[in-house]
Protein backbone atom coordinates (compact mmCIF):
# COMPACT_ATOMS: atom_id res chain seq x y z
CA UNK A 1 0.00 0.00 0.00
CA UNK A 2 1.28 3.43 -0.88
CA UNK A 3 0.98 6.05 1.86
CA UNK A 4 0.69 9.74 1.10
CA UNK A 5 1.05 12.13 4.02
CA UNK A 6 3.04 15.28 4.67
CA UNK A 7 5.88 14.27 6.98
CA UNK A 8 6.71 17.75 8.17
CA UNK A 9 10.40 18.00 8.98
CA UNK A 10 10.97 14.33 9.78
CA UNK A 11 13.94 12.67 8.15
CA UNK A 12 12.45 9.16 7.92
CA UNK A 13 8.98 8.60 6.49
CA UNK A 14 7.28 5.35 5.52
CA UNK A 15 6.19 5.75 1.91
CA UNK A 16 4.72 2.30 1.28
CA UNK A 17 4.59 -1.27 2.47
CA UNK A 18 3.75 -4.64 0.95
CA UNK A 19 4.45 -8.29 1.60
CA UNK A 20 8.14 -8.64 2.42
CA UNK A 21 9.06 -4.95 2.13
CA UNK A 22 8.71 -1.50 3.63
CA UNK A 23 9.82 1.65 1.79
CA UNK A 24 11.39 4.24 4.09
CA UNK A 25 12.08 7.35 2.05
CA UNK A 26 13.47 5.88 -1.18
CA UNK A 27 15.03 2.82 0.50
CA UNK A 28 13.30 -0.56 0.19
CA UNK A 29 13.85 -2.62 3.34
CA UNK A 30 13.22 -6.37 3.43
CA UNK A 31 14.20 -7.16 7.02
CA UNK A 32 12.69 -6.16 10.36
CA UNK A 33 13.36 -2.54 11.20
CA UNK A 34 12.81 0.26 13.68
CA UNK A 35 12.02 3.67 12.27
CA UNK A 36 11.72 6.96 14.12
CA UNK A 37 11.34 10.46 12.67
CA UNK A 38 15.09 11.08 13.00
CA UNK A 39 16.57 7.56 13.15
CA UNK A 40 16.42 4.31 11.19
CA UNK A 41 17.62 0.90 12.37
CA UNK A 42 17.40 -1.00 9.11
CA UNK A 43 18.20 -4.44 10.53
CA UNK A 44 16.36 -4.96 13.83
CA UNK A 45 17.38 -8.47 14.97
CA UNK A 46 14.07 -10.36 15.33
CA UNK A 47 13.07 -11.64 11.91
CA UNK A 48 9.74 -13.09 13.00
CA UNK A 49 7.23 -12.90 15.82
CA UNK A 50 8.50 -16.04 17.55
CA UNK A 51 12.03 -14.59 17.66
CA UNK A 52 11.01 -11.54 19.77
CA UNK A 53 12.92 -11.26 23.04
CA UNK A 54 13.21 -8.65 25.80
CA UNK A 55 16.65 -7.59 24.57
CA UNK A 56 15.10 -6.50 21.25
CA UNK A 57 12.89 -4.07 23.12
CA UNK A 58 15.82 -2.93 25.27
CA UNK A 59 17.45 -1.77 21.99
CA UNK A 60 14.42 0.42 21.35
CA UNK A 61 14.27 1.72 24.93
CA UNK A 62 17.64 3.47 24.58
CA UNK A 63 16.20 5.49 21.65
CA UNK A 64 13.76 7.11 24.14
CA UNK A 65 10.56 7.24 22.08
CA UNK A 66 7.28 8.35 23.66
CA UNK A 67 5.49 5.40 22.12
CA UNK A 68 6.42 2.22 20.27
CA UNK A 69 4.19 0.81 17.55
CA UNK A 70 4.92 -2.89 17.29
CA UNK A 71 3.98 -4.23 13.86
CA UNK A 72 3.67 -8.01 14.22
CA UNK A 73 3.56 -8.95 10.54
CA UNK A 74 0.50 -9.84 8.49
CA UNK A 75 -1.73 -10.35 11.53
CA UNK A 76 -2.09 -8.92 14.99
CA UNK A 77 -0.34 -11.02 17.64
CA UNK A 78 0.32 -9.95 21.20
CA UNK A 79 3.76 -10.67 22.67
CA UNK A 80 4.12 -11.92 26.22
CA UNK A 81 4.00 -8.89 28.55
CA UNK A 82 7.36 -9.88 30.06
CA UNK A 83 9.05 -9.11 26.72
CA UNK A 84 7.95 -5.49 26.92
CA UNK A 85 9.28 -4.86 30.44
CA UNK A 86 12.23 -2.70 29.23
CA UNK A 87 9.75 -0.30 27.60
CA UNK A 88 7.23 -0.35 30.45
CA UNK A 89 9.98 0.29 33.03
CA UNK A 90 11.10 3.35 31.04
CA UNK A 91 7.56 4.74 30.89
CA UNK A 92 7.30 4.19 27.13
CA UNK A 93 3.87 3.39 25.73
CA UNK A 94 3.40 0.36 23.49
CA UNK A 95 0.70 -0.28 20.90
CA UNK A 96 0.59 -3.66 19.15
CA UNK A 97 -0.95 -3.99 15.69
CA UNK A 98 -0.32 -5.67 12.35
CA UNK A 99 2.55 -4.17 10.35
CA UNK A 100 0.33 -2.36 7.85
CA UNK A 101 -1.56 -0.59 10.63
CA UNK A 102 1.73 0.26 12.36
CA UNK A 103 3.06 1.86 9.14
CA UNK A 104 -0.06 3.99 8.73
CA UNK A 105 -0.17 4.97 12.41
CA UNK A 106 3.55 5.86 12.42
CA UNK A 107 3.06 8.37 9.63
CA UNK A 108 0.13 10.01 11.42
CA UNK A 109 1.93 10.31 14.77
CA UNK A 110 5.18 11.40 13.13
CA UNK A 111 3.34 14.13 11.21
CA UNK A 112 1.94 15.35 14.56
CA UNK A 113 5.51 15.80 15.80
CA UNK A 114 5.39 12.85 18.21
CA UNK A 115 8.57 10.96 19.14
CA UNK A 116 7.30 7.62 17.84
CA UNK A 117 9.14 4.42 17.00
CA UNK A 118 7.69 1.81 14.67
CA UNK A 119 9.24 -1.61 15.28
CA UNK A 120 8.19 -3.56 12.22
CA UNK A 121 8.29 -7.27 11.47
CA UNK A 122 7.81 -7.98 7.76
CA UNK A 123 4.42 -8.98 6.39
Amino acid sequence: MKISLDGGTATYRILSYAQGRVAVNEQILTRSLVVMPEQLLSDWPPQGFDALAAEHFALIEVLRPEIVLLGTGASLRFPAPALLVPLYDAGIGVEVMDTGAACRTYDILMAEGRVVAAALLMI
